[in-house]
């Protein structure tokens, strides 16, 4: 694929436009519709998926988007943005500042440019394929930490691994034992933490692909990895998995244990 660093670029503006959108409803006390799946949306998601899906049918006429919270619309370049206005509307709703604003391009082999805007925490990450990953405009790396009890572990929530079912509810117990620290700051913040270095792992149970589709091209820039919880390269297995890199095998032995 061609000017990816423009739509690297592309992806980082408007990430930081939608979340600017989302800051003016963030601890005012917004109410939020909830969903059939049990999820909650709120204005603020849905004014900035406009937002979103306007500049990219703009700048992009020929590429298809699937967001969130409105249809898919096909494109005929054989690319499609994949979107998501407000990662963790949960703790949006608390008033705590660890969501995120997700932007992500995919081609046929893949998501090839990804974006992840904390607008709460001012700070925005951004990567392509071939083009390296950016944290607030500098570059960013993994972690060097190589053995599982040095490891920092991050999840979502640990509901998610009974709801997701027997193996991932006993995986994370083990991978939880073996650590050195496990914390729950999750959503998009979690692997923004893997892909600089603040921490070595960010646990998945329960996903969807726009939860996750900017992971790909920002963890593998960086230096980690993004796979589900077979190993697999994909975001589309319902989980996943990001790391440093030097312990995803020693996780995936213990998540299949």
């Amino acid at each position: 694929m061609d000017n990816l660093k423009r739509e690297m670029e592309f992806a980082a503006r408007l990430a930081e436009e939608a979340g600017a959108i989302t800051l003016r409803y963030f601890q005012k006390g917004i109410e939020a519709q909830w969903k059939a799946d049990a999820t909650p949306v709120t204005i603020a998601d849905l004014e900035a998926e406009k937002l979103i899906r306007e500049r990219i049918r703009r700048e992009f006429p020929q590429d298809g988007i699937l967001g969130e919270e409105e249809e898919t619309i096909p494109g005929t370049s054989g690319r499609q943005w994949i979107v998501d206005p407000l990662d963790g509307t949960k703790s949006f709703l608390q008033g705590v500042p660890l969501y995120g604003v997700l932007i992500a391009l995919e081609g046929p082999e893949g998501p090839v440019v990804g974006a992840i805007g904390l607008p709460a925490v001012r700070e925005i990450l951004y990567a392509a394929r071939g083009e390296g990953c950016f944290w607030n405009g500098r570059k960013a790396r993994i972690s060097a930490v190589a053995e599982l009890k040095d490891a920092c572990l991050v999840y979502t929530s640990f509901r998610n691994f009974d709801k997701a079912g027997p193996r991932f509810a006993a995986a994370f117990e083990r991978l939880a034992g073996a650590a050195r620290i496990c914390r729950g700051w999750g959503d998009a913040y979690g692997y923004a933490l893997v892909a600089t270095g603040r921490a070595e792992a960010m646990l998945d149970p329960v996903i969807n692909p726009w939860d996750i589709a900017p992971m790909i091209p920002i963890l593998e820039e960086a230096g980690g990895t993004f796979t589900d919880w077979d190993g697999r390269r994909t975001i589309r297995s319902g989980n996943g998995l990001a790391t440093n890199g030097r312990l995803l095998e020693a996780i995936l032995k213990l998540a299949s244990a």
